[in-house]
């Protein structure tokens, strides 16, 4: 019973991530603060003697699962790696719409995919692939966004004036299959 009470509060720790007063612990587990404090000692032998990056502190009559700190090196050597970015369809197609009309609003992005893009403008603005290049000379002076330095490297274009050309036939071709799309969703 002792192994479900060490996995119990270990799955509490780690789920946790702050520090957990032991009186919380010792009440999801239905046992006696003292109970507690007797595993948790175990599990801190154990933790401390064998080949493991975590231990367990006590911080105040709390405890907390934590980074060993011969293991920072390792922390800071993945923590400085740069996060995939994901370009979602969403992504894709704000980024093309602000490509192919930069410098443009979010309000004539919005106009153009049908939807808010609040959240799209601001990821690729995370992303570094678009960037805000001025304001429109208009009342409440919106924002204008274009692509950036990022952008260009990222697809292989030397200027925004060498995107593909969009023909009327590509064009024709798009409607299609934006009408296939609609199609397909409306039979299942």
């Amino acid at each position: 019973m002792e192994n479900n009470y060490k996995a119990q509060i270990e799955a509490i720790l780690f789920t946790m991530g702050e520090s957990v007063e032991i009186n919380k612990i010792a009440n999801a587990l239905e046992i006696k603060p003292g109970q507690v404090k007797k595993i948790i000692k175990e599990m801190q032998s154990e933790l401390d003697s064998s080949e493991r990056g975590i231990k367990i502190i006590e911080l105040e009559g709390a405890y907390q699962m934590c980074s060993k700190p011969e293991m920072y090196e390792a922390l800071i050597k993945i923590a400085k790696q740069p996060k995939r970015q994901v370009l979602t369809e969403v992504l894709m197609e704000t980024l093309s719409i602000i490509a192919y009309k930069q410098p443009i609003t979010k309000s004539e992005i919005e106009r153009i995919r049908g939807v808010k893009s609040d959240f799209a403008v601001n990821k690729l603005v995370e992303y570094m692939l678009v960037e805000e290049v001025g304001r429109m000379d208009t009342p409440g002076r919106p924002l204008l966004f274009g692509t950036t330095e990022e952008f260009l490297r990222r697809f292989g274009v030397e200027s925004s004036d060498n995107l593909p050309v969009i023909t009327p036939d590509m064009i024709e071709e798009f409607k299609h299959q934006a009408e296939d799309e609609v199609t397909l969703k409306s039979n299942d």
